[in-house]
């Protein structure tokens, strides 16, 4: 609940463009451990100043077990102006905090969780002219006093006149209760708190006039929680309250937030679902129907307590009253995969003769796909290495399904849009596990979305490692959700913990998170798995193997290993040795021969990576294995083309269009050119470009030239080893998808 709100601070800092000046700053109040939230977020969040963490005091009846909270923490008063329509909003809050669990364990300071009560202000009641009349008031400055509060003397009779007498009864402000209760014990605080007793419609110490109704329950609560004896009683004590389950589970999770990026996957999987499939989350099913209810039973019968399980974009409306309630205008649910087909066919009729074509580049000819190796030798013999990407590389010979599938989970800069994630690719090397590089914000919903709830939570639970480029937000604010989801899969089951290799921010933000929870995780500076640092690493194996011989030489023998030995003392620091040895272990057990960082120019601290997979045999024949790079974030480099020298795939970022040359140059970016001609330069077999600007949700401009070997990716899309061929193939019929000018 805690993983958004690095992403508002970012937002909120970009648009006062980070100025130290500004004297501005965002309030958060949150449970005890915030400020090491807030800590934590400094090592990248710009001018961290500006946050400011109010921790909620304890009350000591709320660590009793069973006592409950004598009194609602307050936390806000603040005059806000809504066009008049209300002056102030008020929230408090109650601590639950056990003392223990029902298995006889302790909770720590983490475990405490939050009852918000959100309470906007009266409404004045509606002032009566015929009242105002027959007290003998005339139009005029009068009734303006009256409605302020101010009590006047009459016009007409010999009577005072009050406010009361010409203006009906306030309206009571709604209230709303947002609940989080992760556990049957904090249900058990919860129904004890006493500074609830307020709210409480079936409390015998209130009186109708003293009631304070509850309007709406949004409930963070496990289902399992909420189905508890103790969670339904304390509910059934709200007679009128709106109950919002938020994290019940439901049986399919189909409904997209936007539509227009739910419009997008559909059409790109209508035309190409080699490459895009269809995400878990697109079908919806519930189309013009509320959403499903959620009921309370209570000893065999259904009771009056019911809810409706939360929808994304869901609304209760607060203000004005004659509108309290639920409102689902918002709620994507009206759109269906084949309405947006046949919006599609519609828009663009020859893009069904299209899909038919694209079909075809997956039922090639064998003959076909032997031309490209026998054409590979004519080209490779010209000596030009930007030739050489049109001939297939060694390693597609005969390659199999299940070797390597590249999905492009983000493939947006900065912020997530509503047509592009932010940057994270997951590596999957099937039965061999997984790697992620770079993890952005959202990284963890996209994974669901393209393999569902089950599938993602097998990803995560089979990954190898965590490589992150450099600090910025856009590139690691996903990594705490992933590596927490990891840790609670495989709780009670034997395992190592996951290696995340980044720059040495990435360390120290995951250094200071990991004081608020356990990630289950070590770290591994980027630098330390450069070339030089595995050549200190295979040089200190080195020296082991000296040692061990040391021990059966005669002490007094000149011996020409020992000085060969000192001569190889690495500089590499111990510990990042040792974890370099165990990560090596672990490289082979995914195919991988080679995992290097390598520095890019971006900001300090930023790399790009080398992976090589080991060779195979096929039919007798060394087949050597494939060569992937990423740049990171980076202005085009030798160091890209030296590491992409031969590369069967690489992944450039592409930030900016051509004509926006100088912005790529201030911003240390590169744009689409520049990236295609770095894979040229190198050689690389295929290029596929990234990392685009939010304002590009199309298909940039490529000549005919770029089309050869390039492609551009988009979010989901999933690239096999075995589609490299077909890529180029794709464009043409990427532009005819993205044709119309609007996409929303």
């Amino acid at each position: 609940m805690i993983q958004g709100v690095s992403g508002l601070l970012l937002t909120l800092a970009g648009i006062k463009n980070g100025s130290p000046e500004s004297t501005e700053h965002v309030d958060i109040w949150g449970p005890p451990n915030l400020d090491l939230l807030v800590n934590a977020m400094k090592n990248f969040v710009p001018h961290a100043t500006m946050v400011k963490a109010h921790i909620i005091p304890r009350s000591d009846n709320v660590m009793v077990h069973g006592n409950g909270a004598a009194l609602a923490s307050s936390l806000h008063a603040e005059e806000l102006q809504a066009e008049g329509k209300f002056k102030a909003v008020s929230i408090s809050a109650i601590l639950l905090t056990p003392t223990d669990l029902l298995d006889g364990s302790h909770f720590s300071s983490n475990d405490t969780s939050i009852v918000y009560i959100c309470n906007l202000h009266d409404i004045r009641g509606e002032f009566d002219p015929r009242k105002a009349k027959a007290c003998g008031l005339k139009k005029g400055r009068k009734l303006g006093q009256l409605q302020n509060g101010i009590s006047v003397k009459s016009d007409l009779l010999d009577i005072e006149v009050h406010p009361d007498d010409v203006i009906g009864p306030p309206i009571p402000g709604p209230i709303v209760l947002i609940v989080d209760c992760p556990t049957e014990p904090h249900a058990q605080e919860l129904l004890s708190a006493q500074a609830l007793n307020a709210y409480y419609s079936d409390s015998q110490s209130n009186s109708p006039e003293t009631t304070k109704v509850v309007n709406c329950i949004i409930h963070l609560s496990p289902a399992t929680v909420v189905s508890s004896p103790v969670y339904e009683r304390w509910m059934r004590k709200f007679d009128s309250a709106q109950h919002i389950m938020a994290r019940t589970t439901r049986e399919h999770e189909t409904t997209p937030i936007l539509e227009s990026s739910a419009r997008i996957a559909t059409r790109l999987h209508y035309l190409c679902p080699q490459l895009f499939p269809a995400p878990s989350l697109l079908s919806v099913q519930n189309d013009g129907v509320a959403a499903p209810n959620f009921k309370v039973q209570v000893e065999g019968s259904i009771s009056k307590v019911c809810g409706i399980s939360a929808e994304n974009l869901l609304k209760f409306t607060l203000r004005p009253p004659r509108r309290l309630g639920l409102d689902r205008s918002s709620v994507q649910n009206q759109m269906t995969s084949s309405v947006f087909i046949k919006e599609l066919l519609s828009e663009i009729p020859e893009i069904a003769d299209a899909a038919k074509n694209m079909s075809t580049f997956w039922h090639k000819p064998k003959e076909d796909e032997a031309e490209l190796f026998t054409r590979q030798d004519s080209e490779v013999m010209t000596g030009d290495p930007s030739l050489a990407g049109h001939a297939a590389p060694r390693c597609m010979k005969n390659v199999q399904r299940d070797d390597l599938e590249i999905v492009f989970l983000g493939t947006g800069s900065s912020i997530p849009s509503k047509y592009r994630n932010v940057s994270s690719i997951y590596f999957n090397l099937f039965s061999k596990g997984g790697l992620l590089l770079d993890c952005g914000e959202g990284t963890l919903a996209q994974l669901k979305r393209r393999y569902g709830i089950n599938g993602a939570d097998s990803a995560v639970r089979n990954l190898k490692c965590i490589w992150i480029s450099h600090i910025h937000a856009d590139h690691h604010a996903g990594l705490a959700r992933i590596l927490a989801l990891r840790r609670d899969l495989l709780k009670g089951v034997p395992h190592e913990p996951m290696l995340v290799i980044g720059p040495e921010q990435v360390g120290e933000f995951l250094k200071d998170y990991k004081k608020l929870e356990d990630l289950d995780m070590l770290f591994l500076d980027c630098r330390s798995t450069t070339v030089a640092k595995w050549d200190d690493m295979e040089a200190d194996s080195m020296n082991d193997e000296s040692r061990d011989h040391t021990v059966l030489t005669s002490l007094s023998e000149d011996s020409s290993l020992l000085r060969c030995s000192k001569r190889m003392k690495p500089s590499t620091p111990v510990d990042d040795i040792k974890l370099l040895k165990r990560f090596k272990k672990v490289l082979s057990e995914a195919g991988l021969v080679r995992f290097i960082s390598f520095p890019v120019v971006h900001c300090p601290e930023a790399f790009g990576i080398i992976l090589e997979s080991a060779e195979r045999m096929n039919c007798g024949t060394v087949v050597p294995g494939w060569k992937v790079v990423y740049s990171g974030d980076t202005r085009p480099c030798s160091e890209v083309i030296e590491a992409s020298l031969g590369a069967t795939i690489l992944i450039h970022e592409a930030t900016f269009e051509d004509g926006l040359l100088e912005e790529a140059i201030t911003r240390n970016h590169s744009t689409i050119k520049e990236a295609i001609e770095v894979g040229r330069s190198a050689g690389a077999y295929r290029i596929i470009l990234t990392h685009f600007s939010q304002r590009y949700p199309k298909v940039p401009a490529l000549d005919e030239v770029s089309i050869q070997r390039t492609c551009i990716a988009f979010d989901l899309m999933s690239v096999n080893l075995a589609d490299l061929p077909v890529l180029p193939k794709l464009l043409p019929y990427l532009k005819l998808l993205f044709r119309t000018r609007e996409l929303i």
